[in-house]
């Protein structure tokens, strides 16, 4: 259903710091910046996006919004955590823990503000 995800950063060096430690936790890559001066983070055929805005004002959290990531497992969430603590990010809501459904899950603010979470697949 989706091409990507693309979030706002006002300091992008600040947020590839928090990026690539997350996604190299998850098993992913570190990200690129193309042409455009965007980060761009590709893993199993799903793209995220990172960008200063293009009309010049400055990046903001979207209230309510949050961006889901798939983790393999809970260990993948928990060093997904752990990684983004370590490099800006916000640990909120919840500690990491399992739901009802068997889903294990962690959630974050990034350095700009954007809320994410890891999730392993449910196991009920």
């Amino acid at each position: 259903m989706f091409t990507h995800v693309m979030i706002g950063s006002n300091d992008l060096e600040r947020a590839r710091s928090f990026y690539d430690a997350t996604f190299v936790a998850l098993g992913g890559k570190p990200g690129e910046m193309d042409a455009r001066g965007r980060l761009i983070y590709l893993h199993e055929g799903s793209r995220l996006m990172i960008t200063k805005p293009i009309d010049g004002n400055p990046a903001t959290a979207a209230n309510g919004g949050t961006i889901g990531i798939a983790a393999a497992s809970r260990d993948h969430v928990l060093a997904w955590h752990a990684a983004g603590t370590t490099h800006g990010g916000k640990a909120i809501e919840s500690p990491p823990s399992e739901r009802a459904n068997g889903a294990f899950v962690a959630y974050l603010r990034d350095p700009d503000g954007n809320k994410l979470t890891a999730r392993s697949q449910p196991t009920k």
